[in-house]
């Protein structure tokens, strides 16, 4: 057995303590025509755990994912939520995960109340439920000053924050984030941070979609390497990167060693 399948296994194998995991994908396939965009992966998702997903640009994370939460219907395999069936028991299954897609459209001539205030109506929540949930998200995302400013004038980092918002309203227990703090400032990816890792310590459970390596190690437990389409590595962050880095451990799996060293030849001394 390889390395990868070892690691692989460890966050594969059967539920955590008994009970059943966060997200659970089996077999999950993507075609393109002639390309294989992810291929047949197993992966779970303990419950209780920030999960981080890392990988290379092209390397099917953002397919997986779409996969996982319903946005993008597989060739192949399963997405299980808590154990409902994305694709069998979809309307529980999407209950429970509150999702952040990388390159989010969202309506942009609304402000960031209107916003939420639509999407909570959208979700079936009771309006004077919905009216304390949305004042509660404006007020932790710090969107309370941008009250009449519409989310077409937002910035990257306000966009993200909105974005995590409309994920948080419904109270899910999952959270599937793709690229959360990319291209947001450091004030903004503080907010998010606290955020997060409020959401987990509560008995939430994150997967975050990054090829930061850094941001990862810093708040992730636990990690899955994709690369090609397929999982190469995943289990607790300590096993996964061993002596090394994370950074280190992912070069070395996927590949990179050789890239690295070569450098470009008319810059050489």
């Amino acid at each position: 057995m390889t390395e990868a399948t070892t690691q692989s296994a460890g966050t594969g194998s059967g539920d955590v303590e008994g009970r059943t995991a966060a997200l659970r994908l089996t077999g999950l396939h993507k075609q393109f025509g002639s390309k294989t965009a992810v291929e047949h992966v197993d992966l779970v998702v303990p419950q209780g755990s920030f999960f981080g997903l890392v990988g290379p640009n092209g390397a099917g994370k953002t397919t997986l994912l779409s996969m996982a939460v319903g946005l993008l219907r597989p060739d192949a395999g399963d997405s299980q939520v808590f154990g409902a069936g994305v694709w069998t028991d979809p309307a529980e299954a999407k209950a429970l995960t509150g999702v952040l897609p990388d390159g989010l459209s969202m309506p942009e001539r609304l402000t960031g109340r209107e916003l939420l205030t639509f999407i909570g109506e959208l979700r079936g929540i009771n309006p004077g439920v919905l009216a304390g949930r949305v004042q509660e998200l404006l007020d932790v995302m710090e969107l309370g000053s941008a009250e009449r400013t519409l989310v077409v004038d937002y910035s990257t980092g306000m966009r993200k924050k909105i974005g995590l918002a409309t994920a948080l309203l419904h109270g899910p227990r999952l959270l599937v984030l793709d690229e959360p703090f990319e291209a947001v400032d450091p004030v903004s990816a503080a907010a998010l941070k606290a955020i997060l890792n409020g959401f987990v310590a509560g008995g939430g459970s994150v997967v975050l979609s990054s090829h930061v390596m850094p941001l990862v190690e810093q708040l992730c437990d636990t990690v899955a390497i994709m690369a090609r389409g397929q999982v190469v590595a995943a289990g607790p962050l300590g096993q996964v990167r061993g002596d090394a880095t994370l950074e280190q451990t992912f070069v070395r799996l996927v590949g990179g060693d050789e890239h690295a060293r070569k450098g470009l030849s008319w810059l050489a001394s």
